[in-house]
Formats: C-alpha cells, structure tokens, sequence
C-alpha cells in the first residue's frame, strides 16, 4: 500500500467485488481491493489439488450475458468454453434433453400454470404475502410424477443452490418464465479463479491494487460517511482513507465491519431477516477412464441429493494432469438452509454417485466440500435479497445476498456491481452538475 488515500475500497475479492473494482478503476477511480485469502474469487474460486484444477464453488459462467458484457467494457480476458449441450438430465436411467421435445412441453406447460400466482403477486404490488407458497408445494399441486419432481428439485439446486421445500414458487416461476431456463454457459481452462484473475488485472492495470492475505478490521465512520478503513496485512495493522466503499462480504458481515451503532434499527432488521445462507455438497473426484459422456451438466431426477455432476476436461482437459478426467458431483441437503447432519448428508451424495455414475467406486476421491453457514452457497435464498444501498450514502453492498429478484450465481453478482457502480457514477455526475439559477 504505498499511498494512503483511495478513490474506492473495494472489500473482498469474489465475483461481485471484482466486477464492482474493475468497472471503478475503468471509469477513473483509483480502486483498493482487500481480501482476507490468498487468492481471487471468494466463493467461485479455484484451488490445486494433486494438479487438478478444483473450483471452489461456482462451476460454469454464462456466455454472452452480464458477466461477459462486463469483461467487455473494462477490457478483461474472458475464456470461456462453451458446454454444449449445456444441460442434460438423467431420467430413469435415460438421458435426455429436457430443452426439447416432449419433456420441454410438459415443463412448459407446467410453468405456464403459473401465471395465476404471479398475477397475484403483481396486484399486491410485487410482495411477499404472509406465507411464501415454496416450490415443491407448488409442484405437488399440479402433478404426483416422481420424476418431474426430481427434474424441479434439480433445477432448484442448480440455479439457486437451494431445495425446493426452501425456494418461493414465485421466485422459480418468475425466473423460468422471464428467462432462459437452459443458458448457454461454459468452463475456464483455468478454473473458474482464471476469470477473477483477469479482473485483478485490469484493476492494476488502471492504477489499482488487488492486495491478498489482507483482512479489513473496521470500516471508519465520519459524519455518517464512510472515510477509510484499517487493515491487517502481513501480520500490521494501517489506516487508509476512502471516498467510498463496496463490500462483496455480505451485509451481515459489513454491519459489523462497520458497527451496528451507525445502522438505523430498521435497516439491521432487515439484514437480519434477509440472512439466509444455502448449502450445498460437492464430491471432487477423478479418474483415468471417461465416466460421463455429457460436455455440460449432467442433472439427476431420481436421486435422494444429487443434483447435477460436471465433466470439466470434456471441454477444458488444462485442468487435470494428461490422461486424467475430472469431475464434480454436487447435491443440495435436507434441509439446505439451516442446521443438519453433514456426514449423513454427504453419504447420500455419495450413494447417488455411485448408483447413477458406472464406474465411480473405482474413481479417485480428491475432496469433499461443504459450502454453508458464513461460507454458503448463496448468502440468502433467492427472493430474500437485501437492498444495495445502505444507510450510509458512500456504502453500498454487492454480490448473491443483494441480488435482483429470482436471479442467482455469479451472473447476479455481475448485475448487483453493474448496477452499484452505476449509481456511484450518477451520484458523482449529479455532484458535478452546476446549479443555474431560473431566469
């Protein structure tokens, strides 16, 4: 850190953050990044393992949306190797594509039934009415196909990293319908960390810094502004000052980062009601012969946890050492928001694997990670998302527990620091504006 004063400090280093930093410092501002690990990517980053290239949350990256339209406009690499087809689902032993044919129409059909509930929650004005109708309610009502249920808790997983006991039905009803159910994504040869890193970069490249290892204690308050923070960065403590600050930690966090004393009580409510981190079990695990003959993701509909499993070296054999295939294999447990029995619920992943993936008893076990509690999935259920902005008027929140309504995954992230960093541009543009006098 050799100077003390920052345009903009940027507290942790995930998908969110960097987006945020690195459209800062493209636009002019002299950008701080602070994260307390040792590399980029918080919860969608990648680590070595025995020379495989394991991603450490977040797997696959939408092509040509918000993330890729990010990397554009501040100049960044983005390396991404599109899956295709993208998803896949495992139905009674037979996989299928359920983006056509008969299963697409079934789906869609039973999406379209939907319409009633989210008429509803447009005459009330888009809120959330005393009991959330959940997703796996909503989907009993309309059908008792096993396997249709099992393709529902799936898709739940998938992109919201959450049962469907646990997901508002408005909330799938309102993504399916507005969105693409089956995006085009694809992996990095990297790892997912590859993308981060080209972030970091620009941020440097634009006068910058991108400090590793470095823990924020406090966010320093000064006539109801953020002005600076102190750090901790190879084991001293220094104070730098700020003209405004991004937190990519989640608002939990970041309230008490900063002090609750500096919060109205209504906005610490919120946060607190809004904290509801997700989880989720992943099996990494690899071998020398070829398991899985899907390029994307393979989704399960008769499974007890499992919800999908990934091939990465089909498209990006860089992250394993040659002549090895890596794999993940991920499962939502019961429940997955809240306390339960992990060694329990990582046994039924496991016997998911085994009995949908031939050949995975002799595959070899790298690691099998849990994302919970103050290291989730998601920090909040989709369609319990916090607000942006904060009471403060230099601080804003970033990242999956400030989402848009039914988004999820880095692509949310991408939209939260969009839309933080375009705030922060118009409130500097309306500062700028000089005031004329009517005639």
């Amino acid at each position: 850190m050799s100077e003390n004063h920052w345009d903009a400090l940027v507290v942790g280093a995930g998908a969110g953050g960097l987006c945020a930093a690195a459209r800062l410092s493209h636009h002019g501002y002299r950008t701080l990044v602070v994260e307390c690990l040792d590399r980029v990517g918080g919860r969608a980053s990648t680590e070595d393992v025995y020379g495989f290239k394991i991603n450490t949350g977040a797997i696959g990256v939408e092509l040509g949306g918000i993330t890729e339209q990010t990397f554009t406009e501040v100049g960044a690499k983005f390396e991404v190797r599109p899956a295709n087809p993208p998803i896949l689902y495992r139905i009674g032993g037979r996989t299928v594509d359920i983006a056509t044919g008969g299963w697409q129409l079934l789906i869609s059909q039973l999406i379209r039934q939907g319409a009633p509930l989210l008429r509803e929650a447009a005459e009330r004005g888009g809120g959330m009415p005393d009991r959330e109708l959940c997703t796996a309610d909503w989907v009993r009502r309309h059908t008792k196909n096993a396997a249709v249920h099992g393709i529902f808790r799936a898709m739940c997983g998938t992109v919201f990293a959450v049962a469907p006991e646990e997901l508002p039905a408005r909330v799938f009803l309102t993504h399916f319908s507005s969105a693409s159910a089956f995006e085009n994504f694809g992996f990095c040869p990297e790892g997912t960390i590859g993308l981060w890193k080209a972030l970091a970069e620009v941020v440097e490249r634009n006068g910058g810094q991108v400090l590793l290892n470095t823990q924020a204690l406090r966010l320093r308050v000064e006539d109801g502004r953020i002005a600076g923070a102190t750090l901790r960065h190879g084991g001293e403590s220094r104070d730098i000052t700020c003209d405004l600050a991004v937190s990519d930690i989640g608002p939990s966090a970041t309230l008490d980062l900063v002090g609750p004393e500096h919060f109205p009580s209504d906005y610490i409510g919120t946060v607190l009601q809004g904290d509801l981190p997700s989880a989720m079990i992943s099996v990494n695990f690899t071998s020398r012969d070829k398991l899985l003959d899907t390029p994307g993701l393979l989704s399960f509909a008769n499974t007890r946890r499992l919800c999908y499993a990934a091939d990465f070296t089909a498209t990006c054999p860089e992250m394993a050492p040659e002549g090895w295939h890596l794999y993940v294999g991920t499962g939502v447990p019961k429940p997955s928001v809240g306390d339960f029995d992990v060694e329990a619920e990582a046994a039924l992943v496991l016997q998911d694997l085994r009995q949908e993936i031939d050949g995975f008893d002799a595959a070899r076990l790298l690691s099998i990670a849990v994302t919970r509690d103050d290291w989730p999935t998601q920090r909040t259920v989709a369609g319990y998302d916090m607000p942006h902005d904060t009471p403060i008027p230099n601080l804003w929140n970033v990242g999956d527990a400030v989402k848009e309504y039914a988004h999820g995954g880095t692509t949310a992230c991408a939209e939260t620091a969009k839309i933080v960093v375009d705030k922060i541009l118009l409130s500097a543009a309306s500062r700028r504006s000089p005031v004329v006098d009517p005639p």
